[in-house]
C-alpha cells in the first residue's frame, strides 16, 4: 500500500474530531434543553411578560457557562497529559532499560511474541522512546489531544445556536402558543442536533438521534412540572 493511501485511510477515521465534537455535541443539546426548560418553566409559571428576557439571559449566560467549564475541564485534562509526559521522561531518564523492558511487556501483551516485542520496542527507542511510551503506555495521541480553547469557542457557539432555536417560539401570539411553539422548535433542534452529531461521528442515525431527542423531551418536561407547581402554589 502506497503512503498516500495509507495517510488518506487515517484521514477517513474520526478520532481527529474528538477534540471538539464532544463539546460542540454536548453544546447545542445544552443550549436547545437548557434555554427551552428554562423558558417553558417561566411559561408553565404564568410569568408571560418575561419570557423573552428568560430566554436571552439564559442564552448569554448557558453559552458563558459551557465555554468558561469546557475550558477548565479540557484544560485539566491536558495539565495531567503533560504531567505524565514528564514523568515519563523522568522514568525514561533514570532506568531506561526498565522501560525498555515495559514498552516489551506491552507488545507481548498485545499479541506477539517475547523475542518479536523486544525487536519493537528496541526499535521504538531508537527512533523515539518517549513518543513510543507516551503513545503505546500512556494511549496519548498527537490527532486526539483535546484542544481547550477550540472546545471552549465550538461549545459556547454550539449553545448559542441551539438556544436560538427554541428561543424563537417567544414570539408565538399566545401564551399556550409560545409553551408549544418553544416545545416543537425544541424537538426540531434536538433532531437537527442528533441526526448532525451521529452524521460527523460516523455512526448510526436512528439510535443517537432518538437518545438525544427523549433526553431532550424529559428535561422540557420536568422542568415544565416545576414551573406549573410554582404557578399553582403562588411561588
Amino acid at each position: 500500500m502506497a503512503l498516500e493511501d495509507v495517510f488518506q485511510r487515517n484521514l477517513s477515521h474520526r478520532t481527529h474530531r474528538a477534540g471538539w465534537l464532544r463539546a460542540a455535541v454536548l453544546g447545542a443539546n445544552d443550549g436547545l434543553v437548557a434555554t427551552a426548560s428554562l423558558m417553558i418553566g417561566v411559561a408553565a409559571a404564568k410569568a408571560d411578560n418575561f419570557l423573552i428576557t428568560t430566554g436571552l439571559a439564559g442564552i448569554s449566560a448557558g453559552a458563558m457557562s459551557m465555554a468558561v467549564g469546557e475550558y477548565v475541564s479540557v484544560r485539566s485534562q491536558n495539565d495531567i497529559e503533560e504531567s505524565d509526559r514528564l514523568l515519563e521522561i523522568s522514568h525514561l531518564e533514570i532506568d531506561p532499560e526498565g522501560e525498555l523492558l515495559e514498552l516489551q511487556h506491552i507488545y507481548i501483551q498485545r499479541g506477539l511474541t517475547p523475542e518479536l516485542a523486544m525487536q519493537v520496542a528496541q526499535a521504538m527507542h531508537a527512533k523515539d522512546p518517549l513518543a513510543a511510551h507516551l503513545r503505546d503506555e500512556l494511549g496519548q495521541h498527537p490527532h486526539t489531544k483535546a484542544r481547550p480553547v477550540q472546545a471552549a469557542t465550538a461549545s459556547a457557539i454550539s449553545f448559542i445556536l441551539g438556544g436560538t432555536i427554541p428561543f424563537l417560539g417567544a414570539f408565538a401570539p399566545s401564551p399556550g402558543a409560545k409553551a408549544w411553539s418553544i416545545v416543537l422548535f425544541t424537538i426540531v433542534g434536538l433532531l437537527i442536533t442528533g441526526i448532525v452529531s451521529a452524521k460527523t461521528a460516523g455512526s448510526k442515525v436512528l439510535i443517537p438521534t432518538i437518545r438525544v431527542i427523549l433526553g431532550g423531551c424529559l428535561g422540557m418536561a420536568i422542568t415544565a412540572g416545576i414551573g406549573q407547581l410554582a404557578h399553582v402554589s403562588g411561588l
